[in-house]
């Protein structure tokens, strides 16, 4: 699925008026690229999270501080850089993964906090983010990602599409007992279901965007969780260690690959007079 609701305004340097400056779009085109390293990223923000509390011996609450400290480092980097960079994005996407999950567990672990009124309060945050987005830009198109406070409310909103997806992925895989394949093949059903409305149905293409953005972190989290847990408790036992090493790996291939071909490039509109 791809955000075309609205104008990407994608333009050549050349085709710029004279005296026009670019703005560049900070985020990458939604292309199959997208999608697949968006699902990759979930399920080492599942995975990582869990190898992390494990391994390092921090508690929750350390390896929750310790991942925010990190993801807020690369986020300055982010926001300093002028146009979309490949390592840098996904990066941030990666560590917002696992904070977004660490954020959800949490609540959950330490406070416990039920999955219900927790997949409520992310998906409540989440909505207000949308709405006063939409209040003050005029738009939630990923297209338009080109303004500081515009990076402001993306990155707010897929902080917050990952905890209510980590949230609403383990209430229905774990406290509605359904399993980490059959949540999997659920949530994969639901994102096709969106896909046809979109393309068959003419759903909006930015209500589209996100739905199946929300989606695609309780599928990557059960597809982590069915690959990592324990035979016993309904995985196939691989660990944590190996699936996020092999995730990791994927995940990095693509996105030298993204680098070098620039594939997934997409330019915004150039500024007018005012804007610059």
């Amino acid at each position: 699925m791809t955000d075309t609701s609205e104008t990407s305004g994608a333009y050549a340097p050349s085709e710029a008026a004279p005296g026009r400056r670019l703005r560049w779009n900070k985020v990458p085109e939604v292309t199959a690229y997208f999608w697949i390293i968006k699902v990759l990223c979930t399920t080492v923000g599942e995975t990582a999270a869990d190898l992390l509390n494990e391994k390092l011996g921090l508690g929750l609450t350390g390896v929750s501080l310790l991942m925010s400290a990190l993801l807020a480092v690369v986020l300055v980097v982010q926001f300093r850089t002028k146009a979309y960079r490949p390592g840098v994005y996904w990066l941030a996407v990666a560590l917002i993964s696992v904070v977004g999950t660490l954020i959800s567990d949490n609540l959950t672990d330490n406070l416990g906090v039920p999955l219900e009124a927790s997949t409520a309060t992310f998906a409540v945050a989440l909505a207000v983010v949308f709405v006063v987005w939409h209040r003050r830009e005029r738009t939630l198109s990923i297209h338009s990602i080109d303004t500081t406070p515009r990076e402001v409310y993306y990155w707010l909103a897929v902080l917050f599409t990952f905890a209510l997806g980590t949230a609403a992925g383990d209430l229905v895989a774990e406290k509605m007992a359904l399993g980490y394949w059959v949540s999997a093949v659920l949530f994969a059903l639901a994102i096709a279901a969106v896909a046809v409305a979109h393309f068959a149905l003419g759903l909006n293409a930015v209500f589209s965007f996100w739905i199946a953005y929300i989606l695609t972190r309780p599928l990557g989290a059960s597809i982590g969780d069915y690959l990592s847990q324990p035979t016993g408790d309904g995985g196939l036992g691989m660990g944590t260690v190996i699936t996020s090493v092999i995730f990791l790996a994927v995940i990095l291939g693509l996105v030298i690959h993204l680098s070098v071909t620039r594939r997934d490039v997409e330019e915004s509109a150039p500024l007018t007079p005012q804007e610059g």
